[in-house]
């Protein structure tokens, strides 16, 4: 029986990233929260594939709103540094991500994705998680879906928010609207 994770600890990680700039270098949880930052963590199959640029180009069209709330996203799967790379440097008219506002990280050694019960063991690859983490580190939000459905950015940013309330948002809260007094 897995182990539950939200309300806990979020498994620390490393990861070998393309940065915005297009460099190479480094994301890390502890960063993040250094930074004082919430981290909206999100896996993905794999690269060069057809939901994927959907939603990765989606959440960076959207990254200001990420940014205004003091999130920092980082996507990542288990394709190296230099596919994530080739992916960026595809215009979107051909299937390819162009540039983007946050880092790509490669799990290349499938650690983070097994840490986050994302990694489908025989295939190699995550599947859809999407995880939203305190600038404490305390896991807040995990949803998982199926490889062949896309996530929705308004609802990732909508969580986000009402988490940043610290609190008790009832069914269909919106930004803006009264928490519940009890």
């Amino acid at each position: 029986m897995p182990e539950r994770m939200v309300g806990k600890q979020a498994p620390r990680f490393e990861m070998d990233a393309v940065l915005p700039n297009k460099e190479f270098g480094k994301v890390s949880l502890e960063e993040n929260m250094k930074n004082d930052k919430w981290t909206v963590l999100f896996f993905y199959p794999m690269d060069f594939t057809f939901v994927c640029p959907t939603e990765i180009t989606a959440l960076s069209d959207r990254y200001e709103e990420f940014d205004d709330l003091d999130a920092v996203v980082i996507g990542a799967s288990t394709d190296t540094i230099h596919t994530h790379l080739a992916w960026i440097k595809t215009d979107r008219k051909e299937n390819g991500l162009g540039d983007l506002n946050y880092p790509l990280a490669a799990d290349t050694n499938h650690v983070v994705a097994r840490d986050y019960g994302v990694l489908i063991e025989e295939e190699g690859i995550a599947l859809r998680g999407l995880f939203i983490i305190s600038p404490e580190g305390e896991l807040m939000y995990s949803v998982v879906n199926h490889n062949n459905i896309g996530r929705d950015v308004d609802e990732t940013l909508r969580v986000l928010q009402a988490l940043q309330t610290g609190g008790l948002c009832p069914a269909n809260w919106k930004p803006g609207q009264a928490t519940l007094n009890v």
